[in-house]
């Protein structure tokens, strides 16, 4: 069979941010983005990772990407099934897990998300769909990795609403607030790679993704966004891991009809 091995923008992120997950993780999943994100390395270069998804399912192994937290696959696939509160109470805030996958409406250059509205809090120019368990997750996970697509419009100079925190105003925010987890320590984008730097916290461009200029991705950004000095190029997607993700894709669209 031959594989047309040209990718889109989408299919690098996705591949770039299953990169940032190792075997063994615990990793507590969101749908969308990250939900594709988790099962692709799943699928590839980390068989033994742990899914945990909000709707109470460890250790899931769908074999296509769900629909939703509420979609059967999980508990179907799932180790182990248990109730709402006990993933928050037992799993999540006492950190016993390792990486938080979120997605964001608005980020801004501390990496703070927002997914309430857009505008004044109380007449909004957009209602978002909330919080969900995302400042849990923010808050508590060893680490979070967050993948959304890149726009001025969604990177901005600072969040409308903190719904779930990175860092603060910068350094030692986290750390008086008494939050145990990290922080972000990447947001992956369709462009590239953003980590905090370690002495402002403030995200900075490490990676550039096939083909994007540092222009391009200055120009994606509501801040001055500043450019490692070791910059890196991000490999391209190889054709395993093509054929894997557009399988799931692919599934998950048959489901769905």
């Amino acid at each position: 069979m031959t594989v047309d091995v040209s990718y889109s923008t989408d299919e690098m992120m996705s591949v770039a941010a299953a990169r940032r997950l190792h075997g063994g993780s615990r990793c507590f999943v969101g749908i969308g983005l990250p939900s594709t994100a988790a099962n692709l390395a799943r699928a590839t270069h980390a068989p033994d990772l742990v899914l945990v998804y909000e709707s109470g399912t460890l250790g899931a192994k769908p074999g296509r990407l769900p629909l939703s937290i509420g979609d059967g696959v999980l508990a179907d696939t799932a180790d182990s099934v248990v109730t709402v509160p006990e993933i928050f109470n037992y799993w999540l805030q006492p950190g016993r897990i390792d990486v938080g996958f979120l997605g964001a409406a608005q980020i801004d250059r501390f990496a703070n998300i927002n997914t309430t509205v857009v505008g004044r809090y109380h007449k909004p120019t957009v209602r978002l769909p909330g919080a969900g368990g995302a400042p849990e997750i923010a808050a508590s996970c060893g680490e979070v990795v967050v993948v959304v697509r890149q726009s001025p419009r969604t990177f901005v100079e600072r969040v409308d609403f903190v719904t779930s925190i990175g860092y603060g105003a910068g350094p030692g925010d986290r750390e008086r607030l008494g939050l145990r987890g990290a922080g972000p320590t990447a947001v992956i984008t369709e462009l590239g790679v953003l980590q905090p730097d370690l002495d402002s916290r403030e995200l900075v461009l490490t990676h550039l993704h096939p083909g994007v200029t540092v222009k391009q991705a200055q120009a994606a950004t509501g801040w001055p966004l500043a450019v490692a000095a070791d910059l890196q190029r991000s490999d391209p997607p190889t054709e395993h891991e093509l054929v894997v993700l557009r399988r799931l894709q692919a599934s998950q669209a048959e489901e769905a009809e």
